[in-house]
């Protein structure tokens, strides 16, 4: 099993990377301001505009750690990648797979069962654990709505279907999302999904938590040997993390979404943490970017019971779980690829 290891996250805009021996130096101007060990990272991301060295990207690559460059909102720019790993007949697998829309269906079908189940479970908890708090009949609908959509989802074999059965469980889903969010209802009040930009407070922490668990899924299936750019339900445009987008969308509801949600209902970030720009878009500025990821990073450590392989493992080490269990389908050593369902 894979040991998660930390990831650094430089959220400075005028931080510069480079390289010092086995170390990664952050410096501000001309003077370092950190320096931390290469063999204690996993992952680097920064959200800085002057970059990082050839020297230190050389070496990010040559040890396997994921190093991606994000813009001050959390968009994805950059990252990079290192020597292709993992047997060449795994990705000519995934490859075939990728350009046949019937078999790529069998796999996606199997994302979007894992998502909607997940959503479903995410309301139940709200309904169980804070039933006075909540409008329990409300979130009882969508959940049996849910319910109802799943046997349609694993019977279906065409990925245009497949998108509109997830657009309907996801369009259902957050019309009741407003009503997890316990505290600061005045400032993170949720009226519906909008992006690029984000036009609220919660949409952004959405998007940026979106962001963070893409670098991370990406990184797990490199690792494990797979392309994260060859995907099943989002298909191939370039520069487009197609197979992360779609390994993540199973742990968006129970891993991005109860984050974004616990930030909120545990008053981590304030509405006085966004400053808006002028197109109208909501920017999460660095004390709150900090908040948010030395949490994320909290999260990444806690243990959960893996549900399918039945073992106590790190959240963080999710993604990488579930990475090596794709691979195992692609090569024929399991009948279906198993999707997280949380409960």
């Amino acid at each position: 099993m894979r040991t998660l290891l930390n990831t650094l996250y430089v959220t400075s805009p005028d931080a510069y990377l480079s390289l010092d021996g086995e170390n990664v130096v952050v410096l501000k101007g001309d003077q370092p301001a950190a320096r931390v060990p290469l063999h204690n990272l996993e992952g680097i991301v920064t959200f800085g505009y002057t970059g990082a060295s050839p020297a230190l990207m050389g070496a990010c690559a040559q040890r396997d750690i994921a190093l991606s460059f994000m813009a001050q909102n959390g968009h994805f720019l950059a990252r990079v990648s290192g020597e292709v790993r993992g047997n060449i007949l795994l990705r000519k697998t995934q490859y075939r797979w990728n350009e046949d829309e019937g078999r790529s269906a069998l796999i996606a079908r199997n994302f979007i069962l894992g998502k909607v189940y997940n959503a479903r479970w995410v309301l139940e908890r709200a309904t169980r654990d804070y039933a006075l708090r909540v409008n329990v009949e409300r979130l009882k609908g969508v959940s049996q709505n849910l319910a109802a959509a799943l046997p349609h989802i694993a019977s279906c074999e065409d990925l245009q279907q497949l998108r509109g059965y997830e657009g309907e469980a996801a369009s259902q889903y957050f019309g009741v999302f407003d009503e997890l969010i316990l505290q600061q209802k005045e400032s993170f009040s949720f009226r519906g999904r909008n992006k690029r930009p984000a036009l609220d407070p919660v949409n952004a922490l959405l998007s940026f938590v979106y962001t963070l668990l893409a670098h991370e899924v990406a990184s797990a299936l490199e690792t494990v040997g797979l392309d994260p750019y060859a995907g099943f339900l989002h298909r191939d445009r370039p520069g487009r993390i197609s197979l992360a987008l779609d390994l993540m969308e199973e742990l968006r509801p129970v891993f991005a979404d109860r984050f974004v949600l616990s930030l909120i209902n545990k008053k981590m970030v304030a509405v006085e943490d966004f400053v808006k720009k002028e197109d109208g878009a909501l920017l999460l500025q660095d004390d709150g970017r900090r908040a948010l990821l030395g949490a994320w990073q909290e999260r990444k450590q806690e243990t959960i019971l893996h549900p399918y392989l039945q073992e106590k493992l790190e959240w963080g080490l999710v993604p990488y779980v579930q990475g090596l269990l794709l691979a195992r389908y692609l090569r024929g050593d399991l009948d279906a690829y198993p999707p997280f369902l949380w409960k």
